[in-house]
């Protein structure tokens, strides 16, 4: 039986669909009453603004009369009443508004986390880390900013445009007809003329900047490792391509930016005409107060101040919608059939405790494609323990999605108490076959199944509950010791913490910690070396209640003594219940395993350590090659 292979997400290569902005809208969940304080105070901000104008040209020219003081007093007072309401007002509406969008923001942010964890691998496979970030990151940002900077704005330049026409027709008709015509035109023409031109421009400049981000994370995390493959010139140049590009479709979208200014600097000046045009004639025959003209020639210079952000919340709309696009492709290949991406999520915090985190397509990953047989007797079997989960393979070919198999053929079954060893040459497949059992990667064939259900029928919170998989390359986050290991189980106290740590050997490293367990630790593990960042890996593991645990490497970069106590310790862990499989390339503890997988091109062996020194030569020759290594090394120790 073969499960079909999930689709990568999307390049995004053609402008996003109709509705996009309006589906990643609906998911920040912004409180419509809120939304229409932030409009009403933002209006009356900007009202107080043209009342100043108004009554400032007013006090003005009446004052050039030379009335009695006192007929200036309110006028005064009102002054000072609208200059400190402005501000005021304004302050209030950015603290309503930016708490609007970033509650948005957080409410995205945290619905694309728990997706992305219950939804397929494959959502994420495809994508290099820095696109992830640059998705769950900066392109949430974005769709948070269109309340703020193109939604609020636009409600606010109606509800003004509209009060301000109305109080200039009464004061004088024909100035609030042209009012409101020219504020149409600043309002709605230009805004579409700026989105017009940003429209292909800052889709290209977003994706760019994506690939900007995704390189400079890569070059910045593995420069030492670029540069000894050559690689390193290669990555720098793609940096330099991808900051022209988002250059050059910034400088595609100036220009329709530039037309839509001058549209609206038009339309001010066109209101401004208009009043005078009409207002003059009106004012030699005596259908106008001198002062009133006034008013109705400066006031609409304020008015505009509303329309004068329009063709920048046109340009955030589409700002958006391409950060719409890439956000939601992400959130629908998450979405796919269950049966076709696997259950278990990516990484962090799960139901039930349990922690699983993707590795990469690098390590072991499908370089060698073979189909392989095992070659276990009845005689060398281990007879299983029963009760708690059960999880079978038979007959699994495993792989990367859109790739040939690595492995296939592969039978085995674990269940607590049990513990298996998955050993072979580097590219054998040992790290994809760890994946698919865990539901991670979708198997390329054959049965994978949990007490009996097919593990792509099952939902996350049965499978993480039973399997927990911590491979090679798991994040550490940049917390505190006592944070990362409650990754696996939020109730995690410190003695248990300084525990498992001594476990694993870190109890010296845990002395040296000027905080203990309450010390901080850099950005992925980064002031750490490898050997100690992967152990605190293998203690999260431990700590999870999930009964089955599937640890890759976890005795990378430690001495050999060391990683044979740990990978000893960790095979006998099924004495305390806890089915057991480790993907090792150290040998010589693997007589604690209750039985042992030999990976290698064109076959799979199953059996005891000792059987299959005795059985099997390639087997064999690796014991011996390491045991020669290990033996050279004690010499040029001594």
């Amino acid at each position: 039986m073969t499960a079909p292979v999930p689709a990568a997400v999307p390049p995004l290569t053609l402008a996003p669909p109709r509705g996009t902005l309006r589906r990643a809208v609906a998911l920040l969940e912004v409180d419509r009453r809120r939304a229409v304080e932030a409009v009403l105070l933002g209006a009356l901000a900007l009202g107080c603004s043209v009342a100043l104008a108004a009554v400032a040209a007013w006090l003005i020219a009446r004052a050039s009369q030379m009335p009695p003081v006192l007929q200036l007093s309110v006028a005064t007072v009102a002054v000072r009443a609208f200059g400190i309401g402005r501000g005021v007002l304004r302050y209030v509406e950015r603290l309503v508004s930016h708490d609007l969008a970033l509650r948005g923001m957080t409410t995205l942010r945290t619905s694309l986390y728990e997706r992305l964890a219950a939804g397929a691998p494959a959502a994420t496979l495809g994508l290099r880390r820095g696109d992830l970030l640059a998705r769950v990151g900066a392109d949430v940002d974005a769709i948070g900013d269109v309340v703020v900077r193109g939604l609020l704005p636009a409600g606010v330049a109606a509800v003004l445009g509209a009060g301000t026409s109305l109080a200039m027709g009464l004061l004088w008709p024909p100035a609030g007809f042209a009012l409101a015509a020219c504020l149409l035109l600043a309002g709605v023409v230009a805004p579409l003329l700026a989105a017009r031109g940003a429209r292909d421009a800052e889709h290209a400049a977003l994706g760019a900047r994506a690939d900007a981000q995704a390189v400079a994370l890569g070059v910045l995390e593995d420069a030492g490792p670029l540069a000894v493959a050559g690689r390193l010139r290669g990555e720098l140049g793609a940096l330099r391509a991808a900051d022209v590009r988002v250059a050059r479709a910034t400088d595609r979208g100036a220009a329709s930016s530039a037309l839509a200014a001058a549209v609206g600097q038009l339309a001010v000046g066109l209101a401004v005409v208009a009043a005078l045009v009409t207002g003059v004639p009106a004012v030699a025959d005596g259908r106008l107060a001198a002062v009133t003209l006034a008013v109705v020639v400066l006031t609409p210079l304020a008015a505009f101040e509303a329309t004068a952000l329009l063709p920048a919340a046109a340009v955030q709309v589409q700002r958006s919608r391409a950060a719409a696009g890439r956000v939601l492709a992400l959130l629908d290949a998450a979405a796919d059939d269950p049966a076709a991406g696997g259950t278990t999520g990516v990484g962090g915090r799960r139901e039930g405790g349990a922690t699983s985190d993707i590795a990469g397509p690098g390590g072991d990953g499908p370089r060698d494609t073979h189909t392989a047989s095992g070659s276990r007797t009845a005689d060398d079997r281990v007879p299983a323990p029963t009760g708690g989960p059960r999880l079978v393979a038979r007959g699994l070919a495993a792989g990367w999605p859109a790739r040939e198999p690595a492995v296939a053929g592969v039978e085995l079954e674990l269940v607590p108490g049990r513990s298996l060893a998955i050993v072979g040459p580097s590219g054998a497949g040992k790290t994809t076959l760890l994946l698919t059992l865990a539901g991670l990667l979708p198997r390329h064939g054959g049965v994978l199944e949990l007490d009996g259900t097919d593990i792509a029928h099952l939902d996350r919170s049965t499978v993480v509950a039973a399997v927990v998989a911590s491979p090679e390359d798991a994040h550490v986050f940049g917390t505190t010791v006592l944070e990362n290991l409650r990754v696996a189980r939020g109730d995690v106290t410190p003695d248990e913490a300084r525990a498992v740590l001594g476990r694993v050997g870190l109890d010296d490293w845990l002395a040296g910690l000027p905080d203990g367990v309450d010390t901080p630790i850099g950005p992925d593990a980064r002031t750490v070396s490898g050997g100690e960042r992967r152990r605190l890996l293998v203690a999260r593991a431990l700590l999870s209640p999930a009964p089955l645990l599937l640890l890759d490497e976890p005795a990378e970069h430690l001495d050999p003594d060391a990683a044979d106590r740990l990978v000893t310790d960790l095979l006998s862990a099924a004495a305390d219940g806890r089915g057991t499989v480790v993907v090792t390339h150290r040998l010589a503890p693997l007589g604690a395993a209750d039985e042992v997988l030999w990976l290698s091109p064109g076959a799979t062996r199953r059996g005891t350590h000792a059987t299959l020194l005795a059985t099997h030569a390639d087997y064999r020759e690796a014991v011996r090659r390491e045991g020669a290594v290990a033996e050279g090394q004690d010499v040029a120790h001594r």
